[in-house]
C-alpha cells in the first residue's frame, strides 16, 4: 500500500449545511493523490447542498473509499437514502459502506432501527456489489467489542480507523427500537418489504421513479424530523481517524460513556495519559448531554467542530460550548460553526473570545460549506 508523503500530507473536514444533522466530507491524502470519505447525508432537506458537492467533484475522480451512515436518525440517514435510491450507474463510486442493519443487529443481540434503516438497508442490499456493505468487517457488525484491542481498519493511502463506539451493550438497546418504528408495516430485515415501501416514500424518489417530489413536497417535508432518541445515538459508529500524523474525532451522536471507556482502552495501550488530535467532531451537534468533563480530561485537541443550524433541538447547547473552552488542555482552542446562528452567535464576541480565551470561525457570506484543514 502507497503511504502519504508526510512533508505534504493533509486532511480536511467539509461540514456541508445539513440544517440540523450532519453530513461531512472528508478529504486525505498528499501532492499526489486525494481520498475521500462521507460521513452521513443529513436531513431530506439537506439533500441539494450534498448533490451539489458530488457535482462538484473533478471528473474521473468521484471515488469515495468509504461512506459512513453512523446511525438511522433522519438528520443523518435521510440524505443517504435519497442519494443511494439514484439508480444506478452513479456519478461516483464506493469502495465500502459502514452501516448496522437489520443483520447486524440480530448477530449483535440487537440494534436501533426505524423504517429509514430498512430503507437503506434494502438500498445497500440492491446497490452494492458484493462485499461493499461492512466489507472491512467482512460483512458482520461495525462494533467495538467489550475486551481486547479496539477495532482498527486502513483505509487506501493510509487512513486509519480506531472505532471507538457502538458497544454490544448499545446495539442491544436498539432492537426494541427499530421494531417499534416499524409499527407492523413490515417485519425486520425483510428487504424486499422494505424496498416496497420505500418506493411509496416520495421524500427519497429521484425523477418520477423509484428509485419525483415537487417542490412543495420537499418543503414540507424539510419540516419532518423526530426527535433523536438515545438508543438510535447509543448506536453511532464513531472513531478516531489518524493519517501521516493528522487526526480526528469523528463521534457522531455517540453516547460519551462508551466514547470514553473506548478511549480509556487505547490510551492504556498506547501508554499516555490523553489523546492528542488534531480536530474534535463533536458528538450530537453540541448537546449538553455528550460532551462531558470525562471526555475532556481524555483529549487535546485545538480544534472542535459543530454542525447545526439549531433550527430544530436548539443545538449547540451553551454548556457544551463553555465546557469546551472551560475544559480544554489545549490553550486558545478554535471554535467551528458551519452555521451563524441565534444559538452560536453570542461566541462571534471578540471580547467574549479574549476574555475566555478562544477564537470561533464562521461560513464566510458566499460559503455553501465550512472546510477545517490542517
Amino acid at each position: 500500500m502507497t503511504q502519504a508523503d508526510p512533508s505534504t500530507a493533509f486532511m480536511r473536514v467539509e461540514m456541508l449545511p445539513a440544517l440540523h444533522g450532519d453530513c461531512l466530507f472528508v478529504e486525505y491524502g498528499d501532492a499526489r493523490r486525494t481520498r475521500r470519505l462521507l460521513i452521513d447525508g443529513g436531513p431530506i432537506g439537506a439533500f441539494e447542498a450534498l448533490d451539489q458537492r458530488l457535482a462538484r467533484l473533478p471528473a474521473g475522480d468521484r471515488r469515495f473509499e468509504l461512506i459512513v451512515l453512523t446511525h438511522v436518525d433522519t438528520d443523518h440517514i435521510d440524505g443517504l437514502v435519497r442519494l443511494f435510491a439514484t439508480p444506478r450507474p452513479w456519478p461516483f463510486v464506493v469502495k465500502d459502506c459502514w452501516f448496522n442493519g437489520w443483520r447486524h443487529l440480530e448477530q449483535a443481540h440487537g440494534l436501533l432501527g426505524g423504517k429509514q434503516g430498512e430503507y437503506f438497508s434494502a438500498l445497500l442490499a440492491r446497490r452494492l456489489d458484493d462485499g461493499q456493505w461492512n466489507g472491512a468487517f467482512d460483512g458482520h457488525a461495525v462494533v467495538v467489542p467489550d475486551a481486547g484491542p479496539l477495532p482498527e481498519r486502513v483505509l487506501a493511502g493510509g487512513l486509519r480507523l480506531t472505532l471507538l463506539s457502538p458497544g454490544p451493550h448499545k446495539l442491544e438497546k436498539m432492537r426494541a427500537a427499530w421494531r417499534k418504528d416499524i409499527a407492523g408495516a413490515f417485519d425486520p430485515g425483510d428487504l424486499d418489504a422494505a424496498w416496497q415501501h420505500l418506493a411509496t416514500q416520495k421524500r427519497y424518489l429521484p425523477g418520477q421513479g423509484l428509485l419525483g417530489s415537487t417542490p412543495e413536497l420537499d418543503r414540507l417535508l424539510q419540516k419532518q424530523s423526530k426527535p433523536d432518541s438515545a438508543a438510535a445515538n447509543g448506536s453511532s459508529i464513531a472513531f478516531l481517524a489518524e493519517h501521516a500524523g493528522k487526526s480526528c474525532l469523528f463521534l457522531a451522536d455517540a453516547h460519551p460513556d462508551m466514547v470514553c471507556a473506548s478511549l480509556r482502552r487505547l490510551l492504556a495501550a498506547r501508554g499516555i495519559e490523553r489523546l492528542a488530535v488534531d480536530a474534535v467532531k463533536l458528538a450530537h451537534h453540541g448537546s449538553k448531554g455528550n460532551t462531558t468533563d470525562e471526555l475532556m480530561a481524555l483529549i487535546t485537541s485545538p480544534r472542535y467542530l459543530f454542525s447545526s443550524n439549531g433550527a430544530q433541538f436548539g443545538h449547540p447547547d451553551r454548556e457544551a460550548v463553555q465546557r469546551v473552552i472551560a475544559r480544554s488542555a489545549h490553550p486558545r482552542p478554535t471554535l467551528f460553526f458551519n452555521y451563524l446562528s441565534e444559538r452560536n452567535r453570542e461566541w462571534q464576541s471578540p471580547a467574549l473570545q479574549a476574555q475566555l480565551g478562544y477564537q470561533a470561525v464562521y461560513p464566510g457570506a458566499e460559503q455553501q460549506s465550512l472546510v477545517v484543514a490542517w
